[in-house]
């Protein structure tokens, strides 16, 4: 029997980047997870969820109001703490602190400090995948969206998707995870995730220590 699969994954990017459909093309690959002979609910987390609120796209861990940002902190002590403690399984995260880090800096506010969480994170070998498109494919990418989306108006301004992905670029490269910038552009989402599972087998991520022994 080989070594048990136990990669541990965190998805960042603009919108429009095909982040969650990754998530769970991730969440039962094959050499990311092993083979299974029948579907369960494997952990799949997000910082995404809106659940500071009780209305419909309210505020979460990312996009948090300046006087919840303790809320939020203790959202991520949180997390890392059950990752701590379920350190030997698969862990597939859609948006976490980076996205909270671009998030409040676009909105003016004050940069939060997550220099506490990234080692808890590095040594259970979290990783990022970055995931980008090319500039001018947004406008494409969005009239797709539309035809699904529950709320329209949050493309309406692709540009700002553009700035967001290089300070998305900066942000990732601040970070003491190991990183993989992964554009998505051809939309070819499964051919994406043998990527990142190439990735992971050449860097050793797949299995503890991760490639941080």
């Amino acid at each position: 029997m080989g070594a048990k699969l136990t990669p541990k994954i965190i998805l960042e990017g603009t919108r429009l980047t095909h982040k969650t459909d990754l998530a769970f093309a991730l969440n039962e690959h094959p050499r990311i997870v092993g083979p299974r002979r029948y579907r369960y609910h494997s952990p799949l987390v997000s910082a995404e969820w809106c659940a500071f609120t009780d209305v419909p796209w309210g505020r979460g861990p990312i996009n948090y109001a300046p006087e919840e940002e303790a809320q939020a902190m203790e959202t991520y002590a949180t997390w890392a703490r059950l990752f701590e403690l379920n350190r030997y399984y698969s862990w597939i995260v859609d948006r976490f602190h980076v996205s909270t880090r671009a998030y409040q800096l676009q909105a003016g506010r004050r940069d939060p400090d997550f220099s506490w969480l990234d080692p808890r994170l590095r040594v259970l070998g979290f990783r990022h995948v970055l995931c980008t498109r090319r500039p001018e494919t947004f406008a494409a990418a969005r009239a797709e969206r539309l035809k699904i989306s529950g709320k329209p108006s949050q493309y309406d301004d692709l540009d700002a998707f553009v700035r967001e992905q290089d300070l998305f670029r900066r942000l990732v490269r601040e970070s003491s995870l190991p990183w993989l910038e992964l554009d998505v552009t051809d939309g070819d989402v499964a051919g994406a995730a043998d990527r990142v599972a190439d990735w992971l087998e050449a860097t050793g991520g797949l299995s503890a220590p991760w490639g941080v022994g």
